[in-house]
């Protein structure tokens, strides 16, 4: 034993300073992977009797968040695009949760015959509609249009979501308090709206699309909260942060070998589902959010978004393109 101590401390004296960087730069992986992590709701309310709709929750931080939602007694609905995943998502979610009453609807917000459906679907059989979270979405995909001919990431991340949004408008009003979470992304900052080309038909990037995209949920919340003033509506847009889900699957396949060799280390540090729904819950259940509306948060906190994303003129200017497109009055 002596002799097998002995060998040990000679080992940690010879290299004693490969030890400590190993140790250094291993307490700085936890320190950033823990940052990365982001922040945490702490809110324990229940939502007994209370009904939300999360779009997309089939899957990555729209599952975790109907979760979330479930195990505080709610009424869940998922409204997703494929049926079969969404129907298996729901199962384990009755399951994990104990809450039997979680309920699966179609939605496909590339077409808006599919969210007038859903909207007149919820309207007709629900007697009330507490939260709605906006969470669906689609990022870096190539040039593709939706049913009726929009820019895919523009046409499904907004439009799809301005439509529903209306469309449930008179129910949340009349299940007021209620709340409307829209799920944005720091990409906003990098976003501007090209009013003269909203599709980008004339000059299409996957990125600037997206980021237009993720700049126009931060302007909706925007304006639509200034016109939910006084109605116990309230809105809330977010970056969830950089997560393991599969909203990149249409970005990862376009990266050469050495970008993915190079990304590998890096994705064991991002957020997990679980960890990027947190702000997504925060924004749905917080008490203390109760008389805030219109503003952007990220990491359970306020955050002041990009200067692009505080322009009042821009955002009524959407609104009425948006309304425009959409065919609403």
């Amino acid at each position: 034993m002596q002799n097998y101590l002995d060998a040990i401390r000679d080992f940690v004296e010879s290299h004693a300073t490969g030890l400590t960087f190993a140790f250094v730069a291993g307490a700085g992986l936890l320190a950033l992977r823990r940052w990365m992590a982001g922040g945490v709701c702490r809110s324990k309310v229940r939502l007994d009797g209370k009904t939300v709709l999360i779009t997309g929750a089939n899957t990555g931080i729209g599952k975790e968040t109907a979760l979330d939602m479930a195990q505080r007694g709610a009424r869940v609905i998922l409204a997703c695009r494929d049926m079969t995943k969404a129907r298996i998502a729901a199962d384990e979610i009755r399951q994990k949760s104990g809450n039997g009453n979680v309920a699966v609807k179609k939605l496909d917000l590339a077409s808006l015959q599919s969210v007038r459906d859903l909207a007149k679907d919820i309207q007709e059989n629900e007697e009330r509609l507490d939260i709605l979270i906006n969470n669906a979405g689609i990022m870096m995909c190539p040039k593709w249009k939706t049913e009726d001919g929009f820019e895919m990431q523009f046409g499904v991340n907004h439009l799809g979501h301005f439509l529903l949004t209306h469309c449930l408008l008179d129910l949340l009003k009349k299940s007021a308090p209620s709340r409307i979470v829209i799920v944005s992304s720091l990409a906003h900052e990098k976003g501007q709206l090209n009013f003269d080309d909203i599709n980008l038909d004339k000059d299409y990037k996957r990125e600037k699309s997206y980021s237009q995209s993720k700049l126009a949920n931060v302007l909706f919340c925007r304006e639509l909260a200034a016109r939910l003033q006084g109605t116990g509506v309230t809105v809330y847009s977010l970056h969830p942060g950089v997560i393991r889900t599969e909203l990149g699957r249409h970005l990862v396949p376009t990266l050469s070998l050495w970008k993915r060799i190079v990304a590998m280390p890096f994705m064991m540090l991002i957020k997990s589902p679980w960890e990027g729904a947190q702000t997504t819950i925060y924004c749905a259940v917080e008490e203390s959010l109760a008389n805030a509306s219109g503003l952007y948060y990220s990491d359970c906190a306020p955050k002041m978004p990009a200067p692009q994303a505080q322009d009042d003129a821009a955002a009524k200017k959407l609104w009425d393109l948006s309304a425009s497109m959409v065919g609403l009055a």
